[in-house]
């Protein structure tokens, strides 16, 4: 591979052996054999190894341990097998590849292809300053429920400075815009990543590597004061939301622009592998599983889930009240009137108020409008004065149907 200019020696590691490193040239290659684009493969890191590679070899034992899975062949290799092989078991190593597992019987997330290493993103250019951030590895295993994790490798031998201006660096990324197909402005990390059908940013997971130098304690040390420095990073914003049913004091945490940070240790992931709880979130409280570790149990949805079960209860209590005060009511009808039987209508508007009780207006005549009311008369016998008056109204009467007569 050297004399095609495909590997370039790179030195040799801690142990003797010595380390090749990929050209332009090889990593078109290996794309070609993987069958993987050629923006997908990751870069070169050209000089990792230079050193002794520790760094570049923690990558590559992180991607073991998530992965945990037996190399497959590239091309296949015709073999010749006796006769009598058909009647022998099965290889170890064949067993743990159906399996989904490696030599230590501990399942993994994704298979080698998942993954890209040194994957390079740009940022704005600030004069002629590029600056960018560079991932130490990628995953992209959907069917495992991790659609998209950056993966950082951390030897414990970076200042805590540098470590936490690489996450600044992360989220600086993140609020990248673009146009999308339909005009709109997108993320550019959604253009190079599948979604995450979480709310905020892709995670960013960092593995310790203690190695033989950095003791138990300085360990928790170093990742408490991670913690501590990328805290506006991966914390989110609480929302207090106001309701009728949810009281004053219930909100939600909103991390929109939040960077889900996790952290584990490299003889964690060797040990239990990546699906048991060995992954710690940052602002969470317990080791967890990852896809645990990625939940937001107290997001948006998990407020609305908790106000439905608040207006559940309401609507319950509510109905309780209502069968109570029908029970109540049936009480006193049957000890208030035994002997006779009353309605529920009759019932409840005897219950009623005094106030809501309807009231039947009286009866009175009003005088006609611009005339003053006729005084009663006494009962008897009329006076004379009235009969006169009625005798000489008939008697015009007559007289006047006495002259139209004749």
């Amino acid at each position: 591979m050297a004399r095609h200019s495909l590997v370039v020696p790179e030195g040799s590691a801690r142990d003797g052996n010595k380390l090749w490193g990929l050209t332009a040239l090889g990593l078109e290659a290996a794309s070609e054999v993987l069958a993987r684009p050629l923006g997908e493969m990751g870069g070169t890191a050209r000089g990792a190894a230079r050193p002794g590679a520790p760094h570049a070899m923690a990558v590559n034992e992180t991607i073991i341990a998530i992965t945990h899975t037996i190399p497959e062949a590239t091309r296949p290799v015709r073999r010749s097998r006796p006769e009598t092989a058909a009647s022998l078991p099965p290889a170890q190593d064949t067993v743990a590849a159906e399996q989904g597992t490696g030599d230590s019987g501990v399942a993994g997330i994704g298979t080698v292809a998942s993954w890209s290493t040194e994957v390079v993103h740009h940022l704005p250019a600030v004069g002629c300053n590029r600056s960018a951030v560079q991932a130490d590895a990628v995953l992209l295993a959907p069917e495992a429920g991790v659609p998209v994790l950056l993966v950082e490798v951390d030897n414990c031998t970076e200042t805590l400075d540098v470590l936490a201006a690489k996450f600044d660096r992360y989220r600086r990324f993140f609020h990248l815009k673009t146009k999308g197909h339909q005009g709109l402005e997108v993320p550019v990390w959604s253009t190079l990543y599948p979604p995450t059908g979480r709310e905020g940013h892709p995670p960013v997971a960092v593995v310790f590597n203690p190695g033989i130098r950095t003791g138990e304690q300085a360990l928790k040390n170093r990742m408490n004061r991670v913690l501590e420095g990328t805290r506006d990073i991966w914390s989110g914003r609480y929302e207090r939301m106001g309701s009728i049913l949810s009281g004053p004091a219930d909100g939600y945490t909103n991390y929109t622009d939040a960077v889900p940070l996790l952290v584990t240790t490299l003889p964690r992931l060797k040990e239990h592998g990546p699906l048991e709880a060995v992954w710690w979130r940052c602002g969470h409280r317990r080791w967890e599983t990852l896809t645990d570790a990625l939940d937001n149990p107290d997001d948006i949805d998990a407020w609305h889930h908790r106000d439905e079960e608040r207006r559940r209860e309401r609507d319950q209590e509510l109905e309780q009240e209502r069968l109570q005060r029908e029970a109540d009511l049936q009480r006193e009808l049957r000890t208030s009137t035994p002997c006779r039987p009353a309605t529920a209508a009759g019932s409840l508007r005897a219950l009623r108020p005094a106030r809501h009780r309807r009231v039947r207006p009286s009866v009175r005549r009003r005088p006609a409008r611009g005339r003053p009311p006729l005084p009663r008369l006494p009962h008897g016998p009329r006076p004379p004065a009235t009969r006169s008056a009625q005798g000489a109204v008939r008697q015009e009467i007559r007289h006047v149907s006495g002259c139209r007569t004749g």
